[in-house]
């Protein structure tokens, strides 16, 4: 099975059994004896709680068969139950045990290389820009060429170190640049950029980017050398489309640019681009094609004037140039395109909706039927935390990340809101363990814990937590597979 696309492989079984995807053997035997006291159907009499037992009680001692079993736990790990359930064979037909096994662990330590890997990234590109007109003028189809190379390095969770290098030959010019770029998360919603260069056309350049939530990019940059500028730039980006403009002023020349790209498709685009400045007035319209995983053909019109338009720099031409592209984009976005993606969107989520009504609907239920097994003994845990002063969960929400967006905004909830999000209190209650802590494993989806379902299937998902520690509040969100850790100071009101 492949890894899901949104995130890694849904882990269901080690969330079940509220384990780590690197759990040992004897931790899983000790899980599987922790739950089946709970879940064992001997310890209810009446029946519709023996018949919710029952259930659950097969679902942990499924999992604990799987998890337990060498061989089987190497496939749930590479392909999950469809490794298990439908006979998929690991390359070759393997007859053997040990053949198996060879053939699994050759599959993690490749895994295991890959995750290395993500820590030193290397990466490339080369376009090629062909002219017909200049071709059929019998000047050559080929107008110029670029290379660009980076190699990126992990120094931490929050900070990339990159090297690169770029050579781009156009007509009888060229240059090229060495460049070291330094990135750093500084919280969920932004980011920071310094880039130094150095190259044949500048002896030195410097820039700085402000990345903020939705891909808002903020940029400013200096050009020391034979032609020192210094320009600024916004850059905004998502699924559909791509928007930048730049201010440019130099020694001997100033301009404007901005761009647009329409993503149609997931392999097509149309893009529109317009240049004007003290050397040049040019509009250029295309559009590209990706025909495989590391090709794209574009095809661009350009239609321009090359000319010495002004010598002096006007600071009211320029800033003219550069506020009425960005003022269209920000009309057309606003009054045309944001409804219509707003529009689109809502429309997709209620398709959505309906198609996975019946099964979150069954889902929400045995959720509902899994708590009420772990009430008596979360209400206990929760009451001898209560007399300690210890970790008490006192609101849990688990759902879509719009859905709980909205709700912290509004602090109102409607029908629609209520659908896609779960009150998991109990569940993370009964999860507290006696020293009063709580953790949730990094890489494991939540919605497949005790008590858990996933209430709106294709959406991404958070979880919300208040609770109280000491006498103190505190509360803290994290996305669906990111590692909760409970309490920390750092979460403290």
């Amino acid at each position: 099975m492949r890894e899901a696309k949104d995130g890694p492989p849904n882990r269901e079984l080690y969330a079940l059994l509220h384990l780590s995807p690197e759990a040992s053997d004897e931790e899983i035997r000790k899980a599987y004896r922790q739950w089946a006291q709970v879940y064992h159907p001997d310890k209810y009499q009446a029946p519709h709680m023996k018949e919710i037992a029952t259930e659950n009680f097969q679902r942990i001692c499924e999992a604990y068969e799987i998890l337990s079993d060498e061989n089987k736990r190497l496939i749930y790990d590479i392909y999950g139950m469809e490794g298990l359930t439908s006979g998929l064979e690991l390359g070759p037909k393997l007859n053997k045990v040990e053949e198996l096994k060879e053939e699994l662990e050759r599959l993690r330590q490749r895994k295991e290389q890959e995750k290395a890997l993500a820590h030193f990234r290397p990466s490339g590109t080369i376009l090629a820009s062909l002219s017909l007109p200049q071709f059929l003028e019998g000047d050559g189809i080929m107008r110029g060429m670029a290379m660009s190379s980076e190699v990126q390095s992990q120094l931490s969770k929050n900070s990339i170190l990159a090297f690169g290098g770029n050579l781009e030959v156009n007509d009888d010019s060229g240059g090229g640049a060495a460049s070291v770029v330094l990135r750093h998360q500084l919280s969920s919603v932004s980011s920071i950029e310094f880039i130094a260069s150095a190259g044949l056309r500048a002896l030195a350049s410097t820039v700085f980017k402000l990345i903020l939530v939705s891909l808002l990019v903020f940029q400013i940059q200096l050009l020391l050398g034979i032609e020192s500028s210094i320009s600024v730039g916004w850059q905004k980006k998502d699924e559909r489309m791509s928007a930048a403009g730049e201010l440019k002023i130099g020694t001997s020349s100033f301009g404007a640019s901005a761009h647009y790209t329409h993503r149609f498709s997931k392999k097509s685009h149309g893009r529109i681009q317009g240049r004007l400045g003290s050397t040049a007035l040019e509009l250029e319209v295309g559009g590209g094609r990706k025909i495989s995983e590391f090709s794209t053909i574009r095809m661009l019109y350009s239609v321009g004037i090359q000319i010495l338009l002004s010598r002096h720099f006007s600071s009211f031409f320029a800033t003219g140039a550069f506020i009425i592209p960005a003022s269209v984009y920000f009309l057309l976005k606003k009054f045309i395109l944001k409804p219509y993606y707003l529009k689109r969107e809502k429309q997709k989520a209620l398709e959505n909706m309906e198609k996975t009504s019946a099964q979150v609907q069954e889902a929400k239920a045995a959720a509902q039927k899994a708590q009420q097994l772990l009430q008596n003994v979360a209400n206990r845990k929760r009451n001898k935390q209560l007399e300690i002063g210890g970790l008490i969960i006192t609101k849990a929400v688990y759902g879509a990340r719009k859905a709980l967006t909205k709700l912290g905004e509004t602090g109102e909830s409607s029908d629609e809101l209520a659908s896609q999000v779960l009150d998991v209190t109990l569940p993370l209650n009964f999860l507290v363990n006696d020293s009063g802590r709580l953790k949730l494993h990094e890489g494991v989806k939540k919605s497949g814990i005790m008590g858990f379902c996933d209430s709106c299937p294709g959406e991404p998902k958070q979880l919300y937590v208040e609770y109280t520690y000491g006498g103190n509040r505190y509360e803290v969100l994290v996305d669906d597979y990111e590692e909760l850790f409970i309490p920390q100071e750092a979460h403290r009101i």
